[in-house]
């Protein structure tokens, strides 16, 4: 039977209750009207029970057809820069938009190779927010061949010699660059401050050191 098919017990009469009836019975008008509209209810609880049985066997097939989807988005201010021991520090610069500056600025100084190079770095790498705080034509003179000494000093006051990882910075007062000079380091509110800029991203792993992220650009004593 369907009801049983679909779980439920079936009270229905079955087509064979008239067959148990004498045969001259139907032949008044009172029991065929009876006899109709018992097989006329019939009919329509089948159809209702094997509606319900599809929609039970579809539960089953597909139990998380309910399930509420939960989409998260995160906002970020900056390009998440992907931690890859596998690329060096110019290369993972590169494949960050928001180093855009600082790479132009690292190829102008022809810094490439060195930044390629054994190592290992650590750079505090100003991000192009960065770049952009400094006085308006300060970058593009800069990038001036006739000023490429100013402008390799001020990148290598951004590298320390070594791979010093955030827990070692913060045990340091001071940290010498490979520009000659030291820059000041301090914690500040739970940041961690170089010179006057604050690390925004810390432990940016590379091949040949790693990079810290840093939302200014700091400068020489004799620069600023």
């Amino acid at each position: 039977m369907v009801g049983e098919q679909c779980g439920f017990e079936s009270f229905l009469p079955q087509y064979e209750l008239g067959k148990s009836l004498p045969e001259q019975a139907f032949k008044t008008q009172k029991l065929r009207e009876i006899r109709m509209k018992i097989v006329t209810l019939s009919i329509s609880c089948v159809a209702l029970f094997a509606s319900v049985g599809q929609a039970q066997e579809g539960a089953k097939t597909c139990p998380n057809a309910t399930q509420p989807v939960a989409v998260s988005v995160a906002s970020q201010p900056m390009q998440e820069p992907q931690k890859s021991e596998s690329k060096d520090i110019v290369a993972t610069a590169a494949s960050i938009e928001d180093f855009s500056t600082l790479v132009a600025a690292v190829k102008a100084a022809d810094l490439v190779e060195v930044l390629q190079g054994k190592g290992p770095f650590t750079v505090f790498a100003p991000t192009n927010e960065a770049f952009a705080k400094l006085p308006e034509g300060t970058v593009a003179s800069l990038l001036k061949p006739e000023n490429k000494d100013k402008l390799v000093a001020i990148l290598k006051y951004h590298v320390v010699s070594g791979k010093v990882m955030a827990a070692d910075v913060v045990k340091v007062e001071k940290a010498k660059t490979v520009q000659g000079q030291e820059v000041s380091v301090k914690v500040v509110d739970g940041k961690v401050m170089i010179d006057g800029a604050t690390v925004v991203k810390a432990d940016v792993a590379c091949k040949n050191g790693v990079i810290h992220v840093i939302d200014s650009v700091i400068l020489p004593k004799d620069e600023k």
